[in-house]
């Protein structure tokens, strides 16, 4: 059986200590306190009404049926009380009929929807990315009629880019828009693996489509983004004539069974142009770095999921004694807890959940900073940051994430393999968030590709400058000094290892590609020490609470000790070159 109980302390410790919010327009009515109680409500709702519907909705799965898919029993009542309670419009804009709440609270519930049932969670994540491409890029008419009802949750959106020959080379895609003389646009084509693509949950479902209209140019640069409704509006505004849009199958999945996964055509079906024609990549990167922020946070919320149920059986279960001697001399045997790799299980899994939520709100509030902030330079440079930062939240916390519920399966044993505890279906749903979004391999290329060498690097620097600075500041501070030598010195390989891609990425695309994801990796750990450093300095310097301040800093003292070192062997290996990786030829494999 599935538990959780929404980590609550360490939230507000993260949005209160570690990254208190700067003043923003439109933030001044939320008060810490406003904001605990929205995050407090928030893990009642999950706990209460989402999570009792996880192990249910894998088991039964959506079913489709000429057409027609319904969800799992209790999903659509889940839904409608989702919705009516505001979850979905917490960072929506009010001019929409959103609260306005920061990027940072949004992300804080994200994580619990998560943990608690990630299937349902993307039926509402889908729509609120099909807002933000909508509001970045949409006409004022467009806007005006269909977000508010997508931030209602009224409809649902999806976001319609892969086709069964390309996924993440879109300029290959080839679905057609041709335009009509009343401005609209008839669309034909096929899309496969569209979440949420069709449901019982909503009234209308507003898919973004990317397309080719026809005098566009090949590659990437032809294509356009279009709204297409599942039902055309009537003249009240409520779904009316059935567009051109089926649902033609949906996917029998390793995991996120209660997600409709579909395979959408369109058949003649009208639609709307949103931005420029042939501009449609640009409103997909709008959205894509709010998307990967959203896609890590699944990552996070699995794995916490995974903790705590993990612990839960950890201090349960009894077997063997101490190494040490009886620890419960007064039971039959000890609990698990007691041994040095279940701990190492349990201290790993923190860490990392800790770690990434940390980081995960320190990029939430440089959003918020981003489309807030009322200083241009200080919105540039918030978007620089937020452009190097994403493709590693987006990759190393589904990395760690499906790493955590395998950590948890292997805490359990033989219970943890089948399905009575909840554990084996945190491995088959984390498993997704690895390859959507990019497949993580993709986001490494991106860093290394695009990232690091944008702007003459002014993007590192956004990174690089604070670390920086934090370690000339605290190495020699009484109580944490010595961790912070050892996390400057896996800083000290990701410079020299960001030099060496420099160096040799500029002569050979192949050495950058085969560094790429070892440099990601060591770029997603220093910057899970530079969180836990700071949250170290925190700790070491806090009053009250001493439990929770004591716990912290065993637990970056673990952070720095047993996994940070990893960053040595990460340089080693980005050094050696393609050479290895390389020297076979196709016909060999």
């Amino acid at each position: 059986m599935q538990t959780y109980t929404a980590p609550l302390r360490d939230m507000r410790f993260v949005l209160h200590e570690l990254h208190p919010a700067k003043p923003l327009p439109g933030t001044e009515d939320f008060t810490p306190d406003l904001l605990d109680s929205v995050l407090e409500e928030a893990g009642k709702f999950c706990a209460e009404i989402l999570l009792p519907l996880n192990a249910p909705g894998d088991e039964e799965g959506c079913h489709y049926e000429n057409g027609v898919v319904r969800t799992p029993k209790g999903f659509k009542e889940a839904y409608k009380a989702f919705s009516e309670a505001g979850w979905g419009a917490l960072n929506a804009d009010p001019q929409y009929g959103g609260q306005g709440l920061p990027e940072t609270v949004a992300k804080l519930v994200e994580e619990m929807i998560c943990a608690c049932n990630i299937s349902f969670g993307l039926y509402p994540g889908l729509s609120h990315g099909a807002y933000v491409a909508l509001k970045s890029h949409g006409s004022e008419e467009l806007k005006d009629f269909y977000l508010p009802k997508l931030v209602s949750g009224e409809w649902s959106g999806t976001m319609c880019l892969t086709e069964a020959h390309c996924g993440t080379d879109l300029g290959l895609l080839r679905t057609k828009a041709a335009p009509q003389e009343n401005g609209s646009y008839t669309l034909n084509g096929s899309k496969i693996f569209i979440s949420a693509g069709e449901h019982d949950m909503a009234e209308n479902i507003i898919h973004l489509v990317l397309a080719r209209l026809p005098d566009a140019p090949p590659g990437i640069k032809g294509i356009s983004l279009f709204l297409v409704p599942k039902f055309l509006p009537d003249a009240n505004g409520k779904p009316g004539q059935r567009n051109g849009v089926s649902c033609a199958a949906i996917e029998h999945k390793m995991g996120i069974k209660a997600s409709a996964t579909c395979q959408i055509n369109f058949d003649d079906a009208k639609g709307f142009l949103v931005g420029a024609a042939h501009k449609g990549m640009q409103a997909m990167f709008v959205m894509m770095n709010s998307e990967r922020l959203s896609v890590g946070t699944q990552g996070l919320g699995i794995g916490e999921a995974a903790y705590q149920g993990a612990v839960a059986y950890a201090k349960d279960r009894l077997q063997g004694r101490s190494l040490a001697g009886a620890k419960y001399p007064e039971k039959p045997a000890d609990p698990i807890i007691v041994h040095p790799d279940i701990r190492r299980n349990l201290m790993t899994m923190r860490a990392y959940n800790e770690g990434c939520r940390a980081l995960g709100i320190w990029v939430a509030g440089v959003m918020d900073i981003a489309e807030r902030s009322e200083d241009p330079k200080e919105k540039a440079e918030a978007e620089e940051f937020i452009a190097i930062i994403t493709p590693v939240v987006k990759a190393l916390f589904t990395d760690l994430g499906f790493e955590s519920a395998n950590l948890a399966v292997q805490t359990y044993g033989g219970h943890g393999y089948i399905r009575d505890h909840g554990m084996e279906q945190l491995v088959r749903d984390s498993r997704i968030a690895m390859i959507y979004e990019g497949t993580n391999g993709i986001q490494a290329l991106d860093l290394v590709g695009r990232k690091l060498p944008a702007n003459m690097g002014r993007g590192l620097r956004r990174f690089f400058h604070p670390l920086a600075a934090f370690i000339e500041a605290e190495q020699t501070h009484p109580k944490i000094g010595k961790m912070v030598q050892g996390f400057a010195r896996a800083f000290g390989a990701l410079q020299l290892a960001t030099g060496f891609i420099a160096e040799r990425g500029l002569k050979d695309a192949e050495e950058a590609g085969a560094a790429a994801t070892d440099y990601l990796r060591l770029f997603g750990l220093v910057a899970l020490g530079f969180m836990w450093m700071r949250t170290a300095k925190i700790a070491a310097e806090a009053s009250g609470d001493e439990e929770f301040y004591t716990a912290k800093l065993a637990t970056a003292r673990f952070f720095v000790e047993r996994i940070l070192p990893q960053a040595g062997a990460l340089l080693f290996t980005i050094k050696s070159g393609k050479g290895a990786m390389m020297a076979l030829e196709d016909s060999a494999f």
